[in-house]
């Protein structure tokens, strides 16, 4: 018997709910199991769950209404994470190698299956779960040194790195949600692979320059139904398969391919959505210059709620800061640098790696200021753009920030 989508309200006790699909809240499912109580459904009600989806072929013949267990066993709530999510295990200097190392096979496996694909092959699911597991690691180890890796990118590697970037992202916001590590994993392999479709798409129009035509528009859209289509054939989850299908929907039905609504976007799609967007925009290319995550968060704050879950997207700005890690930056003194370590407390109050100097132009030796120190007589003035003062970010990332 086919699993079936009910509304909250049919739900009842001996059911076995395999997962939530729509919700206003943030409400995960640890584990597929059965609702034993009434107390266990008004929890979810509570919690704004609106559907789920439920296994019909297992019912629990007989429950007692009165054996209520101390807590629900099935039910995740992101907002309460047992959890710190700013934990660290380690420094950024010493996770940064560790980082480096999981990007570069990210990238070797990113290209390997796109030329699987065009030779009709098929990917290799079980390197982009290992990659993504990597990349979970990483984040709980010190999520510092992956986010600085995301934000320093090169101009011309945006299609395999975008999807890189946005799997990181997505650990890292599912970590601060508080996720299961099962579920944290099956959202960081479907980001990984969210784009896998474009491959689908002729060259000419997927790396125009210019503006695509409302024709080559149409077909870039596709790109989505096909990513959907590859991972359902590679025997991914649900979760997965919806990350990659409908990361372009909207809230307000205007996204693509499909047309949903927000009754029929769930929560992981909707976490796709912003991380895509935030990192597309962010994103520096050989046809436009990349917005400042400032100025990204707040032409994505303009675009809710009709676009973007508002409160998910608070939460996302909060987990991975104003001032994101890699983010260049300039000083009051004139001091440019490189946010090089949250400081989750005093958010606009970071360390900064800084080796320019603006008002003299020319090169100063390394060095990391705290800002949050009392000694700190700096403090951040503006993001800026590494072509403001000819950098190269990425030659000094590599000489200057790995260990």
């Amino acid at each position: 018997m086919p699993e079936i989508n009910i509304n909250i309200s049919d739900l009842e006790p001996g059911m076995f709910v395999v997962g939530v699909t729509k919700q206003t809240g943030s409400v995960a499912i640890k584990t597929k199991g059965w609702v034993r109580t009434k107390t266990s459904i008004t929890k979810l009600q509570k919690s704004g769950v609106l559907e789920v989806t439920v296994d019909p072929s297992k019912r629990l013949s007989e429950h007692d209404p009165h054996d209520e267990p101390p807590h629900d066993e099935n039910i995740e709530e992101p907002h309460k994470p047992e959890h710190d999510p700013w934990q660290t295990k380690c420094s950024v200097d010493a996770e940064m190698q560790h980082a480096v190392t999981l990007y570069d096979e990210a990238k070797a496996i990113q290209s390997k299956a796109f030329a699987d694909i065009k030779a009709g092959k098929t990917i290799e699911i079980e390197a982009f779960k290992a990659t993504a597991s990597g990349f979970i690691d990483s984040v709980f180890r010190n999520q510092d040194a992956l986010s600085c890796i995301a934000r320093i990118r090169e101009k011309d590697a945006y299609l395999l790195e975008h999807s890189i970037n946005v799997s990181i992202l997505m650990a890292i916001f599912c970590k601060h949600l508080g996720y299961s590590r099962e579920l944290t994993e099956e959202m960081t392999t479907g980001a990984l692979l969210h784009d896998i479709g474009k491959i689908e798409i002729p060259d000419d129009i997927l790396h125009k320059p210019g503006k695509l035509s409302l024709d080559e528009y149409g077909i870039m859209k596709s790109h989505a139904k096909y990513s959907f289509d590859i991972l359902l054939n590679a025997g991914l989850g649900r979760v997965a398969c919806e990350i990659a299908g409908y990361h372009h929907e909207r809230l307000d039905g205007t996204g693509y391919p499909y047309g949903k609504t927000a009754d029929e976007l769930p929560q992981h799609v909707r976490m796709a959505a912003i991380v895509d967007v935030y990192d597309a925009l962010t994103a520096e290319r050989v046809y436009k210059e990349g917005m400042t995550p400032i100025k990204a968060f707040k032409l994505m704050r303009e675009g809710c709620p009709h676009h973007f879950d508002e409160q998910l997207l608070s939460r996302f700005i909060a987990c991975i800061g104003v001032y994101p890690v890699g983010t260049l930056v300039k000083l009051t003194s004139g001091k440019v640098g490189v946010i090089a370590q949250s400081n989750p407390k005093t958010p606009l109050k970071p360390i900064v790696k800084v080796f320019y100097h603006a008002k003299h132009m020319h090169y100063i030796e390394v060095q990391d200021i705290d800002l949050s120190a009392k000694k700190a007589n700096d403090e951040l003035e503006s993001a800026i753009k590494p072509e403001e003062f000819k950098l190269d970010l990425i030659r000094f990332f590599k000489h200057s920030m790995l260990p």
